[in-house]
């Protein structure tokens, strides 16, 4: 059971989470006022275009970037675990480059609309079926798992480079801006598949947390306490690349948010994959959340995809806790 504090703190989240979501509701390209919000939420029938822009434009993106920005933190937190490493992440696996390829492919090949996250789900599953094979040879030794992704991850990346140098200038550009990040694609379908494969797969990592904890303590330490350490990693390894796959294809690559936000959530709630997994879910969302409400305020009319301003916030605040804290907190 969850003490009292404890309780508190993750109340505070969720309240926190409403309110990123109302401001993200009311701010964009055109800003809505308080009492058009509250008329239009409840008359979602009207057929004025504002309605139109709060129902199918606002609250799809933002329940997008809510579902993004958790199994991107969730999984950040496992893999950081997983791997006993500070700077592991979900991107770990080389699931961003598979995804590149993928849509990279399906650019060239004239493709749009839905294919390109059916494309870039592919891929990513590629780059994760060749990590999880290699892997499993050698009993998903942490170095091996990481090293395995970073090699396939230039490899894929050099077969991108390769179809940009062939390609097109305007496919190049189509490639470029999902490789940015962008939630401006949500629609019912992406959001139905993305949040079914990211909500089933963050309750695994919650429901083998235990396990994870275990697992900290080395392999060896992990297996004389009961838990099995290959299996445990297997399925915490699969549950992370359908998280992070569903999430990189619907919303393309959007960086720092599975670094950063694990070690702010591991500053506040400790380090109990318990409730860290479920800390930085939530962080995780507002983070998200209120990043995409300043890619569309920031230069308005105009939009920024959201993953420029995770890199920028992201890099600044990393650079920032690597210098400000002692090596050994991480």
């Amino acid at each position: 059971m969850l003490n009292f504090k404890k309780k508190y703190y993750f109340i505070i989240l969720v309240i926190l989470l409403l309110v990123s979501f109302y401001v993200g509701l009311l701010l964009g390209s055109s800003n809505l006022s308080i009492k058009e919000s509250f008329y239009y939420l409840f008359n979602s029938s009207s057929d004025d275009i504002t309605a139109d822009i709060i129902w199918k434009i606002r609250i799809p993106r933002l329940i997008l970037g809510i579902l993004v920005g958790s199994g991107l933190a969730a999984c950040g937190a496992a893999f950081q675990g997983l791997f006993r490493n500070p700077l592991a992440e979900p991107y770990t696996l080389g699931i961003s480059s598979g995804a590149s390829l993928g849509v990279s492919i399906s650019v060239i090949l004239g493709f749009s609309g839905v294919f390109i996250p059916f494309y870039a789900f592919i891929g990513s599953f590629i780059s994760v079926f060749f990590v999880y094979t290699l892997a499993s040879r050698k009993n998903f030794l942490n170095s091996t798992v990481i090293l395995l992704g970073v090699i396939i991850s230039f490899l894929f990346s050099s077969i991108v480079y390769l179809i940009f140098s062939l390609a097109k200038p305007q496919e190049v550009h189509n490639i470029i801006m999902w490789l940015m990040g962008d939630l401006s694609s949500a629609n019912n379908l992406t959001i139905i598949i993305t949040a079914i494969l990211v909500i089933l797969g963050i309750f695994t990592l919650i429901f083998f947390s235990e396990d994870l904890n275990i697992l900290t303590l080395g392999d060896e330490k992990a297996f004389s306490l009961g838990v099995n350490p290959e299996r445990t990693k297997r399925i915490l390894f699969i549950a992370s690349s359908f998280i992070t796959g569903s999430c990189v294809a619907a919303s393309g690559i959007i960086g720092f948010v599975g670094i950063i936000i694990p070690h702010i959530s591991r500053k506040l709630i400790g380090v109990n994959h318990r409730y860290l997994i479920p800390s930085s879910a939530l962080i995780g969302a507002i983070f998200l959340v209120l990043s995409d409400t300043i890619a569309r305020i920031i230069i308005k009319p105009m939009e920024l995809p959201v993953g420029v301003i995770t890199g920028i916030i992201g890099g600044v605040f990393f650079l920032s806790l690597l210098l400000k804290t002692d090596s050994r907190d991480f």
